[in-house]
């Protein structure tokens, strides 16, 4: 199949604030040189099941991928973002069904401790290492084919960016 016939993969995406309003990236533990100005830190996202609402994806894939959901809404990009894979990874990626993701991404506030992140409870974690990063970062950290989503995103929550009130 040419990769122009093939879908997009329903997905969503968490651009997780603390309460100093910084960000949370982690590593992929599949790219784990991943030290240099471009690499592979991203921040939590995953398939959306069918039928399943948006809202409740988000908060199931933040217990999956980084082992909380203490965690509450604060902002909503008003579009669908997608991207597209680079051409080595089409068919191999994404289960080989996708051309890519096309995404709904939510801001949240981390209303937890650090010590309630948990990378280590899935018995196949997606990250080995995470931090707290500054917001405008973000697309610099990231792959290539994902850092335009990445500076939308930088954009679009920077309000979110400010130590919370409580």
């Amino acid at each position: 199949m040419r990769p122009e016939d093939m879908p997009y993969r329903p997905n969503v995406g968490a651009v997780l604030f603390n309460r100093e309003g910084r960000i949370f990236v982690a590593r992929r533990a599949d790219f784990p040189n991943a030290e240099g100005p471009v690499g592979g830190w991203q921040l939590p996202q995953g398939g959306i099941d069918e039928a399943e609402d948006p809202r409740v994806a988000v908060f199931r894939e933040l217990g999956e991928e980084i082992g909380t959901e203490k965690a509450e809404i604060i902002g909503e990009h008003p579009d669908w973002l997608q991207y597209d894979l680079p051409p080595e990874l089409i068919g191999k990626a994404l289960g080989g069904k996708y051309r890519g993701q096309r995404q709904r991404w939510f801001a949240l506030r981390f209303l937890g401790e650090d010590a309630d992140i948990r990378l280590d409870l899935d018995p196949h974690p997606e990250f080995d290492a995470w931090r707290w990063e500054d917001l405008v970062n973000l697309p610099s950290l990231a792959v290539g084919f994902k850092q335009d989503i990445y500076a939308v995103l930088a954009t679009s929550f920077a309000r979110h960016a400010t130590p919370s009130p409580d």
